[in-house]
């Protein structure tokens, strides 16, 4: 078994590397729950949105490189964080709201070990080999 396999088949063998990103996403998760109920935002809309992003995934039905760009659209930071940077300049707070939902689901998915994915197939991430 080289070094490379080693790590692909336990994923603490990167530590801190792997706990760091899955620490990070936790945080970021939470955060975004405690920012939401700050807001009095809905929970039921909260429960209903949460794995929304989720249905991205069905871009894999178009094949690996299709499904791993649809996926990682909705699995960055860079769409809860600008959708939350117009909530925030339009004085929506729906849109904040939504962001922080997102937010919360990415974070979540990293805390548990989803990562970006490459177009290797569904279970190549960054985070590891799921």
């Amino acid at each position: 078994m080289t070094h490379t396999d080693s790590i692909t088949a336990n994923p603490l063998a990167r530590h801190p590397v792997a706990l760091t990103l899955r620490l990070e996403g936790l945080v970021i998760g939470g955060a975004a729950v405690i920012a939401y109920g700050q807001m009095g935002g809905s929970w039921m809309l909260f429960a209903l949105l949460l794995l929304s992003p989720d249905l991205l995934m069905l871009g894999y039905l178009a094949g690996n490189r299709a499904g791993a760009f649809c996926y990682n659209m909705a699995h960055s930071y860079l769409g809860p964080v600008g959708l939350g940077l117009y909530g925030f300049l339009a004085g929506l707070d729906l849109g904040l709201q939504l962001a922080l939902i997102w937010a919360a689901h990415i974070g979540l998915d990293r805390a548990v070990g989803y990562g970006l994915k490459y177009a290797a197939g569904f279970r190549q991430t960054h985070l590891n080999r799921v």
